[in-house]
């Protein structure tokens, strides 16, 4: 027998011993069948998908439970006019079991409660796992697990005095809960798929995953290249030339180089003649003073 074969065997067993009884679960938590037996064929088909993980988990029947409760609370459900809850349950008054059947009124009363109190009582009271392993599943402290069970227990009590929960110790309420729950009857007119054909479709699912990723990337590598054809390109402002007179012609750049030295050499003379006068100024001057002092060293020129 193949890896595959054993792999298909274990959960063909798995599914053989508590499919119908997470059914019935998803039942109480919901009040509607078939959202039920969908819930329990998205578990097993989520427990296929991920069978290496689940074949190894000290609970397998646990982590399937897990999947099973997580789709059948989901709140989107309410949204949904096919996945609501069963209203009419809800609508009839459960504080009056004298007006409809005791199994109709618990049911009601179940469903009147919190979801989370729904799962906790359930867990708790119906399949008898302790507050830690329930705590544990819920992803909750102990406290705050113990705190949801008595809050449940006590609505129920305001709504059926008749189950006798009022004034008993805690032992004794979870005993008549699982007695009185345990003994409704299966009311999941539909049985759940066969392992074959959650297996099956597991894998059906798996396929359409795939090709719907590779679709969708396929859809927008193409969209792309239509995008990148059809985007024109940048647009590019055309040169502009600096406007000029008609009139005016622009010198040659060798020109520009001769008059540049022009003006050069022109600055230079005129340096140079500034400094020859300058020069002759000094000159003059120097000769000024000469002759002031032989003036003063000859009394008779005086």
């Amino acid at each position: 027998m193949t890896q595959r074969e054993q792999a298909a065997t274990a959960f063909d067993d798995l599914h053989t011993r508590h499919a119908a009884a997470l059914a019935q679960q998803a039942y109480l938590l919901t009040g509607r069948p078939w959202l039920a037996r969908r819930a329990v064929e998205r578990g097993f088909r989520l427990a296929w998908q991920r069978w290496p993980e689940v074949a190894v988990d000290p609970d397998p029947a646990g982590w399937v439970r897990a999947a099973v409760y997580e789709y059948a609370l989901t709140p989107w459900h309410q949204y949904c006019p096919g996945l609501r809850t069963a209203r009419g349950l809800r609508n009839t008054s459960a504080a009056e079991p004298s007006a409809a059947e005791p199994d109709h009124a618990l049911s009601a009363a179940l469903l009147s409660l919190p979801a989370p109190y729904r799962r906790v009582l359930l867990l708790h009271d119906v399949l008898g796992l302790g507050p830690e392993e329930t705590a544990a599943e819920i992803e909750a402290s102990v406290p705050a697990t113990t705190a949801r069970l008595a809050h449940a227990r006590e609505r129920l009590a305001e709504l059926l005095p008749g189950l006798g929960l009022g004034g008993q110790p805690p032992v004794r309420q979870g005993e008549i809960l699982r007695a009185r729950i345990t003994a409704l009857p299966d009311v999941a007119p539909t049985a759940p798929l066969t392992a074959e054909d959650v297996r099956s479709g597991s894998a059906r699912s798996a396929r359409r995953i795939t090709r719907a990723a590779f679709g969708g990337t396929g859809l927008f590598a193409l969209v792309t290249l239509v995008m990148m054809a059809l985007t024109p390109a940048p647009y590019t402002p055309p040169e502009r030339h600096r406007a000029t007179a008609a009139h005016t012609r622009t010198a040659p750049a060798r020109d520009r180089g001769a008059e540049a030295r022009d003006h050069r050499n022109a600055a230079r003379d005129r340096k140079a003649a500034r400094e020859r006068r300058n020069a002759a100024r000094e000159q003059g001057n120097a000769a000024v003073r000469k002759k002031i002092r032989q003036a003063r060293l000859a009394p008779e020129l005086r």
